[in-house]
């Protein structure tokens, strides 16, 4: 279907808070189009071998916040100058100077996938143990993690030097065939190294394998379906063996595929989970510059943001967490909609909330955008709500019944917050309030303060989500940012927090807001976080001492390297200045 254009005013907050505040209706409106002409840049390849630059298609239109200082004014109005024209392809030294970036990084993720040998989160029985030369890192965990956060800043500098050269406002901007063959560089070494980062994919076998044998993952964990020995759930982290499946019905059955063809091979098994996770990265790449476009934001900047993030390559793509495909399904869902038809849309949608439940809220967004479409109207919003809770019940039933795992997912949905969450704002505020308490003298009331917090805060990111929703079907902010800003406040309000969970937000935002002040922060937050989970997913309780020597031998590697590599990366342009002239 051929959607109508949607506009409205920029929303002042990029966060939890944009259901507070609404810009005047000054500004210029901005669109999501359901036009196909993304297509032709996508399919563009470049003449030679070479990185030679091929064309860029503009935006379909662009737009910017008025709140602004008059500084970042003139940058977004910079972007929309771009987006009315394509810009130039980088000159013969800013491509020497990609070439660079795009080795350096190559060789971060080479390292990184070297040192998870001994500095990952490998099975509980390594299979590399006692091979030659690949077990040897295994039983030097010191020189193992100081390889691996060598590569980790070393990644973490090349995505913020590849960002020069996507900046939006450039005159001269990387092209889109440049910035995919960075984003294959960069994630290849992934692909075949060993998790890193977290634990996850070891509950996804474990809770997999109860599910093959017949037995209800959302009733028992896999200490007591498979029994503490099992290998499988030696794997699983101990706060998570007693505890049922928190995922939804979908995830778990194409898990309990993935465990009928690995059986119990526990590293085929990871690597086709990364299959699944790689697939949910496809989609996202897919999507994210097309929707990018829609809403007038330079493509290739979305994809530096969202794709080429370090978050999402170190948490979804090394780390193999299920949001790659729950976010991939929601964004190609949203694409779809606008560009083909709206019941596939919505069918991919409600099947991404099928991995987690959250993607549901992207529903109520492209509700917002198709009853504008189809009126504006008070019943025109009806109508379509009806229409798709009907799909989202025909999916959730579908998939439910046909999984053979019934509805004892929606009963596991409070699993998640059994674990208090040191990270989790509300968590962490709870239990600060209940220990000065305790201090007063008036007793341990921990668990009734965090169970009253977190009422509150459903409530209150309920109260969000909804007035989200109705500023995007009144064409007062635009939906993407509604549906970033949206997931942001579940996120933040919610009784878990994980560094990956903000990519839920991230990544629509970065297809959508052009506000500096969102675009700084999720850089920063991007660039400091990647640096702060360990690569093993557990902690090294009793061994402080290897962190400090691991991450001063990675120091002594990576600042002469800064230095070596200072003349040879892109230069630093002023973040602030006026739109360029056009072309």
């Amino acid at each position: 279907m051929s959607g109508e254009a949607i506009g409205g005013r920029a929303i002042s907050k990029q966060s939890a808070h944009d259901a507070e505040q609404v810009a005047d209706s000054s500004n210029p409106r901005r669109t999501i189009s359901a036009d196909s002409t993304d297509e032709r840049s996508e399919s563009q390849t470049d003449a030679q071998s070479g990185d030679q630059p091929e064309a860029h298609d503009a935006p379909e239109a662009g737009g910017g916040p008025t709140s602004d200082p008059p500084d970042a004014e003139n940058a977004s109005k910079a972007e929309r100058g771009a987006a009315a024209t394509p810009p130039a392809p980088l000159n013969p030294a800013e491509r020497r100077s990609l070439n660079v970036v795009r080795h350096f990084g190559t060789v971060a993720a080479l390292l990184m996938a070297v040192g998870a040998l001994g500095a990952g989160a490998a099975p509980v029985i390594n299979p590399v143990s006692g091979v030659r030369f690949l077990g040897l890192l295994s039983r030097m965990p010191t020189v193992a993690l100081a390889i691996t956060y060598t590569g980790m800043l070393m990644l973490v500098a090349s995505w913020l030097w590849l960002g020069r050269l996507a900046r939006p406002g450039r005159e001269r901007l990387l092209s889109r065939s440049q910035m995919d063959r960075t984003l294959v560089m960069w994630t290849l070494p992934f692909v075949v190294a060993p998790p890193m980062f977290s634990r996850d994919v070891y509950s996804y076998l474990a809770q997999s394998e109860i599910a093959a044998r017949g037995m209800d993952p959302y009733e028992l964990g896999p200490a007591t379906a498979l029994g503490v020995d099992d290998p499988l759930t030696r794997g699983v982290t101990n706060i998570w063996r007693e505890t049922p499946a928190p995922y939804q019905p979908l995830f778990l059955f194409l898990s309990r595929g993935i465990t009928a063809i690995a059986s119990d091979n526990v590293v085929a098994g990871i690597l086709l989970h990364r299959l699944l996770a790689l697939l949910g990265f496809a989609l996202i790449v897919w999507a994210l510059p097309r929707l990018a476009r829609r809403c007038g934001v330079q493509p290739v900047y979305a994809l530096w943001l969202g794709a080429a993030n370090p978050l999402l390559l170190f948490h979804l793509v090394s780390g193999i967490h299920n949001e790659a495909l729950m976010i991939g399904l929601m964004m190609a869902g949203l694409e779809i909609a606008l560009s083909r038809s709206i019941w596939i849309g919505a069918i991919l949608i409600s099947l991404a909330a099928m991995i987690k439940i959250p993607a549901v809220l992207a529903l109520g967004f492209l509700g917002a955008i198709v009853a504008r479409r189809n009126g504006g109207r008070i019943p025109d919003l009806l109508r379509i709500a009806t229409g798709f809770t009907l799909v989202f019940v025909f999916v959730t039933v579908g998939v439910s019944m046909g999984s053979t795992l019934g509805f004892g997912w929606i009963e596991a949905l409070s699993v998640p917050g059994s674990v208090r969450s040191w990270l989790s704002p509300v968590t962490a505020v709870s239990q600060a309030s209940a220990g000065v308490g305790i201090l007063l003298g008036v007793g341990d009331h921990t668990d009734a303060v965090i169970s009253l917090a977190r009422v509150l805060s459903y409530s209150l990111a309920a109260t969000i989500c909804a007035r989200l929703l109705w500023a995007a079907f009144r064409g007062r902010i635009e939906p993407l940012v509604g549906l970033g800003a949206g997931l942001g406040a579940v996120v933040l309000l919610g009784p878990v927090l994980h560094p990956w969970y903000l990519l839920w937000a991230a990544i629509p935002l970065a297809a959508s807001s052009t506000r500096l002040r969102f675009r700084l922060t999720a850089t920063a937050y991007s660039a400091i976080v990647a640096l702060l989970v360990f690569p093993t997913g557990s902690g090294f309780d009793s061994r402080t001492y290897v962190v400090a020597q691991a991450l001063l031998a990675a120091l002594a590697i990576f600042l002469p390297a800064m230095f070596m590599m200072r003349k040879r990366i892109p230069a630093a342009e002023p973040l602030l200045h006026p739109a360029a002239p056009p072309h």
